[in-house]
This record gives C-alpha cells, sequence and structure tokens, in this order.
C-alpha cells in the first residue's frame, strides 16, 4: 500500500510500505476512505516531536471501512463504516474507566502517527477497535464525521467545557486556526452572550464571523479593550487559548474575569510564564489538556440530527494519492486559505 511517512525532521515520503496486519486480538485493519492533516503532523515535521522515530506512517485522524478483526473485538465487523479516533482506548485501566482516554495505561492513548503508525495509508491497523472506533450513523458523509476524529472532540473537551462556557456568558478564543474555529461552533451550543475572537489574520476573522463569532480583534486592535467594553470592565468569563504560544497563553489571563478560567487548547513548543504574582488575588482556573474523546458519541449524535454542520471546515479536497499537494497546501494556510484538507479514496474535485 501507499503511505505518508515521516523520514526526519522536514522530510516526508508518499512511498510503498507494508499493508498493516492483525498483531492483537483486539485489533481492527481498516480501509481509509477519508482522511485529514493535522498541526500536530506539522509539528512532528518540524522535529518537535521527538518520540516520532523517521520511518514512521504519519496521521491520527481518519474514517473507513473494517476489512478485517482480530478474534477479540465484538462492537465492529467487516464492512462498518467506522472513525477512527485520534485516541485510542484500551477500555480498562484506571484512566479509561473515568472517561480519559488521553491518559490510557493500557498501550492507548495518542499512539496512531506517533508511536505506531497512523492513518495516511491506504489501510490502517486500529489497536483496541472496540472502544478506538465507533461506527458512524446512516445520513452521516464521510467528510462531517473526519473532522470529529479530532478537533471538534478536542476544542468542545478541552476549551468549551473545561471552560465552563455557560448561557449569558462572554467567551474570547484567542487563535482562529481550524482548533479556534472549532472551540467557535461548539461554544455557540450553550447560547454565551458574546463570543469574541483574537487574531491577527484578517481572513481567519472572516472565517470566525462565519462560524459564529459576534466580535472580531485582529491586528492593531486592543483586545482588553473589546473585552472590557463587552463586560463592563469585569473580563471575559471564558477565555480559551488555541494557538500554542507564550504570547497568546498571557493574552488569555490578562483578558479573563476575576474568578473566571483559561482554558488551554493550543500545543505549546516553549515554556510560558505564569505569573502567580498577579494571577493568584484573581481567583482564576487554569486547565490544560490533551483530548479524551469522551464527547465523540454525542458529537456524532448532533451531526446526525442536523444540529452540528463540520462541513464548513473543509476547505480543499485531494484524492489520497495527492497527498503530497495536500500537505503543501495545508502547511501554507496564510496563502491558500486552507482550514481543513480532506483526501478521499477516490479523487475529488479540488
Amino acid at each position: 500500500m501507499k503511505a505518508m511517512v515521516y523520514r526526519g525532521p522536514g522530510e516526508r515520503s508518499w512511498e510503498e510500505v507494508a499493508d498493516p496486519a492483525i498483531a492483537e486480538d483486539t485489533d481492527a485493519i481498516v480501509e481509509v476512505t477519508a482522511v485529514t492533516i493535522c498541526g500536530t503532523d506539522l509539528h512532528i515535521l518540524k522535529g518537535d516531536v521527538p518520540a516520532v522515530q523517521p520511518g514512521r506512517i504519519l496521521g491520527h485522524e481518519a474514517v473507513g471501512t473494517v476489512v478485517r478483526t482480530g478474534g477479540a473485538v465484538r462492537t465492529v465487523r467487516p464492512g462498518d463504516r467506522v472513525l477512527v479516533s485520534c485516541v485510542s482506548a484500551c477500555g480498562r485501566c484506571r484512566y479509561c474507566r473515568t472517561g480519559m482516554f488521553g491518559q490510557c495505561l493500557g498501550g492507548g492513548g495518542w499512539i496512531l502517527g506517533h508511536r505506531i503508525d497512523g492513518t495516511q495509508a491506504e489501510y490502517v491497523r486500529v489497536p483496541f477497535a472496540d472502544t478506538s472506533t465507533y461506527t458512524i450513523p446512516d445520513g452521516v458523509a464521510d467528510e462531517s464525521a473526519l473532522m470529529l476524529a479530532d478537533i471538534l472532540p478536542t476544542s468542545y473537551e478541552v476549551g468549551v467545557l473545561n471552560g465552563d462556557v455557560r448561557p449569558g456568558g462572554t467567551v474570547v478564543i484567542v487563535g482562529a486556526g481550524p482548533i479556534g474555529l472549532a472551540a467557535v461552533m461548539s461554544a455557540r451550543l450553550f447560547t454565551p452572550s458574546h463570543i469574541v475572537v483574537v487574531d491577527p489574520a484578517a481572513p481567519r476573522l472572516e472565517a470566525a464571523k462565519r462560524f459564529g463569532a459576534d466580535v472580531v480583534v485582529g491586528a492593531g486592535d486592543d483586545p482588553a479593550a473589546a473585552v472590557a467594553e463587552l463586560t463592563g470592565g469585569l473580563g471575559a468569563d471564558t477565555a480559551i487559548e488555541a494557538v500554542g504560544i507564550p504570547e497568546t497563553f498571557e493574552l488569555c489571563t490578562r483578558l479573563v474575569r476575576p474568578g473566571g478560567r483559561v482554558a488551554n487548547i493550543g500545543v505549546h513548543g516553549r515554556p510560558a510564564v505564569l505569573h502567580l504574582e498577579d494571577l493568584w488575588i484573581r481567583n482564576l482556573t487554569i486547565t490544560t489538556g490533551l483530548v479524551d474523546t469522551y464527547s465523540t458519541p454525542t458529537l456524532l449524535a448532533m451531526v446526525a440530527a442536523g444540529r452540528l454542520d463540520p462541513s464548513a471546515f473543509l476547505t480543499h479536497h485531494f484524492a489520497l494519492a495527492d497527498m503530497d499537494a495536500a500537505y503543501e497546501t495545508f502547511a501554507n494556510a496564510k496563502d491558500t486559505g486552507a482550514l481543513k484538507v480532506v483526501l478521499s479514496k477516490e479523487p475529488a474535485s479540488a
């Protein structure tokens, strides 16, 4: 089969590799029909994730058809159309039994495209298939389901739920990339009074408006003044960090009101200063987290019911064989306007 293989910092290759095989009785082999690229894949290619060794197949999000299962798999069978989650779960360890699948002690967590071969391939081996795949309801398109493999549960769980977004509150989201826009979409489910999005890029602010932001703050504007005007000087009830750099994290701590919450989603590659000398007296709650994907069934149900439309994220379509072109488009989002790219088994129009 063909797959996108990490060959070291700055190096990737769409090449012929061996087909995956059942290694454990709990495995399934899934034929990939739709896959996407994540910002984390770009971090890997920069060498920012040293746990990923050269030779690893990239990717941790996919939709596909089960073609083979191990003898212990009970909930999916060949022919089923499934969502492959970015987080795998053994289902038995202390953390899995409390829904913290991202911290799985039994060999799961974020492993696809990280510690084992991933989804950017024609076929993928999925460990713990019973608890790491989700049958896709009839009527839900592959491309829509694909957005529930990572970005939507990540923003919903780590941003909106950890940030305790409530009806009538004010939410500020710093960063209008795919994760930030997913936070806008999922925050709207809780009917806050205002959703404010901060980003220096005008095209991303336009996207934020389309996704439901009430106020956008661009380069040269003062986000603190904008939030203060909406809140009578108090600050936001929830600030969601969706970039992953020290400056945006520190900005979130300044934009939130006393007693508010800062929910960090962004993946940080360098230290951020925690100004406890200023923050301790303000009764702030700061949360971080890797997505657990416990919300995936709920999100799938909302998509199936027409309450959530993830297709808005999809800006570019490619055939699976055009993986290199898809990476170039996604990596140069400032020029291409890419939010999420989708690669399908069958050729698709760009």
